[in-house]
């Protein structure tokens, strides 16, 4: 069984200050989750979480996290603004776009961040859009050969990131010859996995790799990013990725394959919903039911505050504040208003008996659920709002208003007069 970390009465009390829905965040617990990984890989002197920007893109979120020393992992210029803008610049940033602008490179040059080419291609943009850096990072894609898939990234031929074996050579070989000095690669291989053993066996394949371009171009990396990819516990009966492990398990690697060879890097890791995922929160409340073929319950948030379940049928765990102790034996459909028919945060599922006004709390909602929030239908973006440690609450983001809405046709002159 999942539980909250706030009462009934404590988000009522929020309610009544910022009306549904919003999305809640457990300061304490980002806290937690920050510390554990930083022990975790405590051993490792070059360590550094670049945190994935996408997975919760706010200026808040990323100066507590710049506490425990996380760096931004940026995709965008926006990302890059956003990370500058928190005071995180040079090679605390790590930009790992995919078919990348001239002028985002640019950008991230002039910033100073660290730059991950996607493709062996993007060398001669590089040159001509900012120039070669000393420090530069290379994505590889090992194809089939590295068996261990989940369906989200399905088969790693298939997909678009990253060099193949020959390509990412050649890469770190014309970047030598151009003047770049400090070398490393990136890899990342699957989303949210829930087995322990996926960063060991990625680190070993990218150590591996590490002593093959040290014997055959005379390159010694300076790091190995083993990016995302760990999951959550999504579902209230899987267990938690034990990170102390996990960590322990990629050092026995290290010291398996990299030390007997002479060398020794730092490790980065770019974890986004790993690090906030199972602390954020969508709060909803029932504001209509209805009874045809299916029980529906109708909520005031919709895909458009959170997509993951309409575009993936991705499982959210939904409490029904102060019936936690009831029994979920009523079927319900929970359902937003979009217009569109796979506009549902669930499906069959069972649920305590609801009424107009519960409150329902949607758990993990804490990466890639604001971020991914788009406008359909007119709706517009709920507030963030950061419960901390204190059990103080703190708007950490507005909520649109239609104002916001109309903002790109202030050219016209049509829309002057609204005020929210």
């Amino acid at each position: 069984m999942k539980t909250l970390p706030f009462t009934k009465q404590q988000l009522e009390e929020i309610a009544s200050r910022w009306p549904t829905p919003f999305y809640l965040y457990d300061e304490a617990g980002i806290r937690s989750t920050a510390a554990a990984l930083k022990d975790a890989f405590g051993w490792n002197k070059g360590f550094r979480e670049y945190f994935a920007v996408k997975a919760l893109p706010n200026p808040f979120i990323l100066k507590i996290l710049a506490e425990y020393g996380c760096g931004t992992d940026c995709a965008s210029r926006p990302e890059l603004l956003l990370s500058e803008r928190c005071g995180i610049t040079g090679e605390d940033i790590m930009f790992s776009s995919n078919d990348t602008p001239a002028s985002e490179f640019c950008l991230a040059r002039k910033m100073r961040a660290i730059i991950n080419l996607d493709d062996i291609s993007h060398i001669e943009m590089l040159e001509g859009n900012g120039g070669i850096p000393e420090t530069v990072c290379c994505r590889y894609n090992p194809g089939s050969s590295f068996s261990m898939t989940n369906q989200i990234m399905g088969n790693l031929s298939d997909t678009k990131f990253g060099m193949t074996r020959p390509q990412l050579f050649e890469a770190l070989r014309i970047l030598k010859s151009k003047g770049a000095k400090r070398f490393g690669v990136h890899a990342l291989l699957v989303s949210c996995s829930m087995d322990e053993e996926y960063y060991p066996q990625l680190a070993a394949e990218l150590f591996r790799l590490a002593v093959e371009i040290k014997k055959e171009l005379g390159i010694s990396l300076s790091f190995v990013d083993l990016s995302g990819g760990i999951g959550i516990p999504y579902r209230p009966q899987e267990r938690a990725v034990d990170i102390a492990r996990v960590g322990g398990q990629v050092r026995q690697e290290y010291e398996k394959i990299l030390l007997p060879a002479g060398i020794e890097l730092a490790i980065y890791t770019e974890l986004g919903r790993f690090m906030t995922g199972p602390h954020g929160y969508l709060v909803s409340r029932v504001i209509h039911e209805k009874h045809t073929y299916k029980n529906y319950l109708g909520l005031d948030a919709t895909a458009a505050n959170l997509m993951r379940p309409a575009i993936y049928g991705a499982y959210h765990h939904i409490t029904v504040a102060g019936k936690e102790q009831l029994p979920a034996d009523t079927l319900y459909d929970v359902t937003g208003s979009l217009c569109e028919n796979n506009d549902k945060f669930a499906v069959d599922r069972l649920l305590p008996a609801c009424q107009v006004g519960d409150l329902l709390v949607l758990h993990d909602a804490g990466a890639h659920g604001y971020s991914m929030g788009y406008n359909y239908n007119g709706k517009l973006r709920c507030a963030e709002l950061l419960v901390k440690p204190d059990g103080s609450v703190q708007m950490i983001r507005r909520a649109e208003t239609a104002k916001d809405y109309f903002a790109t046709f202030d050219f016209t002159g049509l829309f002057d007069d609204i005020k929210d």
